[in-house]
């Protein structure tokens, strides 16, 4: 009769750790990487970033010309709510309200597919507030901006 043989020490079942174990960032231990770029490049912002910059900065044209407009929110949103059977706007206005300010909404995926290059979509995010506080001060888009359809 053959003795039983003790289990060899990989075969031994193991046991649940008592400690959880530390767990790490990345599979290699390095921990996080840095940015791709410095903050001050223009690569480092993002997208929608670059796209507000736009609007704040067709704004403030504006509001040089037209102070009233201190008093309008502005406002950036990715998409228009969904209405069937119509074209997609690129923008859209509400007038003040009791306790609600007036607000110009610009939608950014809309004028993103609609303009191939920045300054190409520079222009078309200016061209849309004008329009929008065109129609907000229920006047027409030449009258807010000269230069409006020139460019």
């Amino acid at each position: 009769m053959e003795s039983p043989v003790p289990p060899s020490p990989s075969h031994r079942p193991t046991e649940p750790p008592t400690e959880p174990r530390a767990r790490r960032r990345d599979r290699h231990g390095r921990g996080m990487r840095g940015p791709v770029a410095p903050p001050q490049v223009p690569l480092s912002a993002s997208r929608s970033d670059t796209f507000r910059d736009l609007v704040l900065d067709s704004v403030e044209r504006l509001e040089r010309r037209w102070p009233q407009l201190a008093d309008v929110d502005f406002m950036v949103m990715e998409v228009p709510p969904v209405v069937s059977g119509e074209t997609v706007p690129l923008g859209g206005s509400v007038p003040a309200e009791k306790n609600e300010p007036a607000r110009v909404v610009v939608y950014r995926r809309p004028v993103e597919l609609r303009s191939k290059s920045r300054d190409e979509r520079a222009l078309l995010v200016h061209e849309v507030v004008v329009e929008q506080v065109a129609e907000l001060l229920g006047l027409s888009p030449e009258s807010i901006d000269p230069r409006y359809g020139q460019d």
